[in-house]
């Protein structure tokens, strides 16, 4: 069963729209945990164009389930994690003139720089994750990086033609097992919805899902608590059968092979 981790980063972009004191995601992440949260990921830009520096300290102080901190891997935001202490550092890559993150790291790419951030940062008792496609290369280097976690990003499958849909989420699926197979712990998100996010929930292996804009819009209408809890019935709850298990990946109608036939 997939936990749940609430992205609170599109509740301070309201807020710096303005550069006004309102909304906090500090408050709102109150508000995530009592809709049944188990977790809080925020992403600390270069450029702080929405979580602040205070918010992170803020929230390091006053979340009760985990803080998950998103960032870039340079050696200006290391610093700031090695004295915050979030359960968990994500590392992500990052562009200034990019929406919102548009794919994974190359970790393959990266060379002793990544392994160097990687090694302070778990030697100082905080868990790394690698943000990186469902590529057998990248989880492969992920693994030679010393990161205990990866976090798959799904936005290939939630960007795809429903006609595509099957064939990205096989991937999905396979580089979870793969991942799993070389020791990683697996997380998975990016773009992820109400309804498109019960079949990855449901792919066995699958540890959490990380989810913010599609959980912060619905919020509007119905409010934060509301709707995370709505998110953490769909994640908890999958009505899908495990897409992945022991053995399975030969039978599974989503494996890549079994797709790729007219």
């Amino acid at each position: 069963m997939a936990s749940l981790g609430v992205n609170l980063d599109h509740t301070a972009t309201v807020r710096q729209a303005r550069r006004t004191v309102e909304p906090d995601p500090v408050t709102l992440a109150l508000m995530a945990e009592l809709g049944g949260a188990d977790g809080i990921t925020v992403h600390l830009r270069e450029d702080r164009r929405h979580i602040q520096d205070r918010d992170v300290e803020l929230l390091r102080r006053t979340v009760r389930s985990r803080l998950n901190l998103e960032m870039a891997a340079t050696a200006e935001m290391v610093a700031i994690a090695l004295k915050l202490g979030p359960d968990m550092v994500t590392l992500v890559p990052e562009k200034r003139e990019e929406v919102t993150t548009e794919g994974g790291l190359d970790v393959s790419a990266a060379g002793d720089g990544l392994r160097s951030h990687v090694q302070q940062l778990q030697s100082a008792g905080i868990p790394v994750s690698l943000f990186v496609d469902a590529e057998a290369s990248q989880l492969e280097a992920c693994a030679r990086s010393g990161a205990r976690w990866v976090e798959l990003h799904t936005g290939g499958y939630a960007d795809a033609p429903a006609a595509e849909q099957p064939l990205e989420l096989a991937k999905l699926v396979e580089g979870c097992q793969r991942a799993r197979q070389l020791g990683l712990r697996v997380n998975a998100g990016h773009g992820l919805t109400y309804q498109n996010v019960e079949p990855v929930a449901a792919i066995e292996g699958m540890e959490e899902l990380n989810i913010g804009h599609t959980i912060i819009a619905r919020a509007l209408a119905v409010g934060l608590q509301e709707a995370v809890r709505q998110m953490k019935e769909l994640v908890s709850r999958p009505r899908h059968e495990p897409l992945f298990g022991e053995g399975a990946l030969l039978q599974n109608p989503l494996s890549l092979d079994a797709v790729a036939q007219p």
